[in-house]
């Protein structure tokens, strides 16, 4: 098979996006990994993170970090972005993707009321949500004062400030898939009648002051990703924002803010958005606000990440190597600038020096197990 053939598509070539200078498109999107025993990352998440900065990720994004609010962690072992050892583990991981080249932000993550009765660090940390509620008719947890709202605001922006201490070359908010942040922007989970709740620019606000908390702590050259989704965890039907014009005034008030990014959640990155126009969450995105954006979804897999029936990722029995040829003409056209694989980099750390040099042959199916180890 003749090598090197993938080389001089767009995929491969490099981009400055402001301070943030990558050497392709390619992005290893944020997968919890929960291989953090008392929430610290460990040498062994540093050389998972290190074998995709050797094999030519462009930039990673790391799974969820955890701010420093009681109830931001729902899960056992997820890495948190507090605390002296956390951070040490995290200086490690930063170094040696550096030294292989690689660039990283962290994915900064409160769960809300996602989080399980029981989780770490304190079991009787109840959930905190907008209004207590995870889904529409289903309550867990308590509602969020005003207190309550200045306090993790000011956990993600002090999580960014040490995020940027340690090294990282940048930050992710997450802001997608029905967790805090999501809580806020979905009618469906956010009941509040203060400036908090209501139309869908009063549900960014809580966004918004962690967007500007961050700013404000990192300065004005520091890179801000921001994810977010229509899909939510609790109904992949959801949706945020029906027409274009509802998703430019739910993403007006972020770019104001300070996002230098946008990072587009969808299951699947070829679907179109909105009825009239083939471009994806992220081609949109790009054109109503004229910032860099990063698509996401089953990219080089033959299957959904989340199963139709099952709504569980961990239950695919495996995933085959699909082609990349509708991912080359959408890149290559300029719909996005980056592309976050997730999966099949999980499963394989070659996955993108494979594709350059065209050995596609030697790409590898996605198989449930390999979400038990860190490959």
């Amino acid at each position: 098979m003749e090598s090197n053939m993938n080389k001089d598509k767009t995929l491969f070539t490099p981009i400055s996006l402001g301070n943030l200078q990558l050497s392709n498109r390619v992005v290893m999107a944020p997968m919890t990994r929960s291989f953090s025993p008392k929430n610290i990352p460990n040498p062994l998440v540093a050389a998972y993170y290190k074998r995709r900065a050797e094999n030519e990720v462009g930039l990673i994004i790391t799974e969820g970090t955890c701010v420093n609010h009681k109830a931001a962690n729902g899960y056992p072992n997820i890495p948190f972005m507090h605390g002296a050892e956390a951070l040490a583990g995290w200086k490690k991981v930063v170094d040696d993707v550096h030294a292989a080249g690689g660039k990283i932000v962290p994915q900064l993550w409160h769960v809300g009321a996602i989080r399980k009765e029981g989780a770490e660090p304190d079991a009787s940390v109840p959930g905190y949500s907008p209004s207590g509620l995870m889904t529409p008719n289903k309550e867990n947890g308590v509602a969020m004062s005003q207190a309550d709202i200045n306090d993790v605001v000011e956990a993600f922006a002090q999580a960014a400030a040490d995020a940027q201490e340690v090294g990282f070359d940048g930050v992710e908010v997450h802001g997608a898939h029905g967790y805090l942040i999501d809580q806020f922007f979905w009618e469906g989970t956010n009941k509040r009648e203060d400036s908090y709740g209501g139309d869908l620019v009063s549900r960014t606000r809580f966004a918004v002051e962690i967007v500007n908390a961050i700013r404000a702590r990192v300065g004005d050259d520091y890179p801000i990703i921001f994810r977010f989704s229509q899909w939510k965890q609790q109904d992949y039907s959801a949706r945020l924002a029906e027409t274009p014009e509802a998703l430019k005034q739910f993403l007006t008030p972020l770019v104001d803010a300070g996002v230098d990014i946008f990072h587009c959640s969808t299951r699947r990155f070829w679907d179109a958005e909105f009825e009239g126009s083939d471009l994806n969450l992220a081609g949109w995105t790009k054109e109503l606000t004229g910032k860099p954006v990063i698509a996401v979804g089953s990219v080089g897999l033959n299957t959904s990440f989340i199963d139709e029936e099952k709504r569980d990722m961990s239950e695919h029995a495996g995933s085959a190597p699909d082609s990349l040829d509708t991912l080359h003409t959408r890149l290559d056209q300029g719909e996005f600038e980056l592309i976050a694989v997730g999966r099949a980099l999980l499963q394989d750390p070659e996955w993108a020096v494979k594709v350059k040099e065209n050995r596609l042959d030697e790409l590898v199916d996605y198989s449930k197990t390999s979400l038990g180890q860190l490959h």
